[in-house]
């Protein structure tokens, strides 16, 4: 017999059309329903021992968003914002995106209205083949990141003139960049020109993290404080390795409860704001700037064991030979943040030789989407 969901009339206009969310026409409950159901049937297709009770974490699921990237196209000689039709790559151009916190589709229309009238404006966009914006906790500042062609040269002055423009129509935005951008392989790594300030400051839980501009962050503006609660509270110890550390997230709170904090980051523009911040909270502390694997290759010689590693790796997961290293190195208890459950499921399968799961947490991070963020505790087994 056909399944019978629970349906609901979606907020965007787009919805069915655009490729960004998949659920819209759900009810959130139902949303979470079968989020819940896929985590369980793919953890029970590893084969993974997983408790019965799945912890659900959810809050506002629309307006969550602190970061979007639109992609700019010029559309019956007008420039227009919008993302990709699902399943494509064709543009689909938009009026609105109802998971954006909305002073970020509030600046892309400022964005475009000041290309319209002004010269350097106009010349920036012209180049653009996307742009990123990026808004703190409280949406009152906003970074700005335009990914243009490769070959683009900037007239002198034209960018922060570009910028002043854009501040008397969104005085939120504080910083700006425009990046060498191959339509092929993505961002090169090459600054065009940039202005204003370099990144913005993001507090979470009484943390202020600074963010330089193109660092990662989680995007749920509502479940972040969440996130660090679910992963930190009550740990403990001597060592902790924070893998996969961005900016510090964790770490950072970690680092008031731990004599030493090993953060490990592969992306420089992360490990560079995290080396920063542990360094004014203890010597003790330090930021290797290193992929992950590499560095549990060198650290399963040492005879330094952590009583704690926390691994929130991106949708490729840990790996099997990561999580085979993980079992040489035999933490008391590792805290596995996830967000994609069949990279989670696989690597779960090999951990569960040495560790027990005593809590499966599904945050959702991500409403109206099928995507969804997973945490879990794993304990060593005696």
């Amino acid at each position: 017999m056909k399944e019978t969901l629970a349906a609901a009339t979606p907020l965007c206009p787009h919805f069915g059309t655009c490729g960004g969310c998949q659920y819209q026409d759900l009810t959130y409950p139902e949303q979470l329903r079968i989020k819940r159901a896929r985590l369980t049937g793919l953890l029970n297709d590893a084969g993974v021992e997983a408790p019965l009770n799945i912890e659900l974490h959810s809050a506002e699921p629309y307006l969550y968003r602190n970061r979007i990237r639109l992609r700019i196209q010029r559309i019956d000689g007008q420039l227009r914002f919008g993302y990709n039709i699902r399943a494509t790559t064709d543009f689909l151009p938009i009026i609105t995106c109802p998971i954006s916190a909305p002073i970020l589709i509030q600046t892309a229309e400022a964005l475009l209205t000041t290309a319209s009238e002004d010269r350097d404006a106009t010349f920036w966009l012209n180049a653009t083949a996307e742009v990123e914006l990026f808004a703190n906790d409280d949406l009152t500042r906003v970074q700005l990141t335009l990914f243009c062609a490769p070959r683009t040269r900037s007239p002198q002055g034209s960018f922060i003139r570009m910028l002043t423009a854009l501040q008397t129509r969104a005085p939120q935005v504080t910083g700006a960049a425009a990046v060498a951008f191959d339509p092929r392989t993505g961002p090169t790594g090459r600054t065009l020109a940039e202005a204003g300030a370099t990144g913005l400051n993001y507090v979470v839980a009484n943390e202020t993290y600074w963010i330089t501009r193109g660092g990662f962050f989680q995007v749920n503006r509502f479940l972040l404080a969440t996130l660090v609660h679910l992963v930190t509270d009550n740990r403990t110890g001597a060592l902790a390795w924070d893998l996969y550390a961005g900016v510090g997230l964790f770490s950072r709170v970690l680092a008031r409860h731990f004599t030493r904090i090993t953060a490990v980051e592969a992306n420089p523009i992360a490990a560079t704001d995290l080396r920063t911040a542990l360094s004014k909270l203890n010597l003790n502390h330090s930021t290797i700037e290193s992929t992950t694997l590499d560095f549990l290759r060198r650290a399963v010689l040492d005879r330094d064991r952590p009583d704690l590693i926390i691994l929130d790796p991106p949708r490729a997961g840990v790996g099997i030979e990561a999580g085979d290293l993980l079992n040489r190195i035999a933490a008391r208890e590792i805290v596995y943040v996830s967000c994609d459950p069949t990279t989670l499921a696989r690597d779960l399968a090999i951990l569960q030789s040495l560790y027990t799961i005593t809590a499966l947490h599904l945050v959702d991070l991500f409403p109206q989407t099928s995507h969804l963020e997973t945490i879990v505790v794993l304990q060593r087994r005696a």
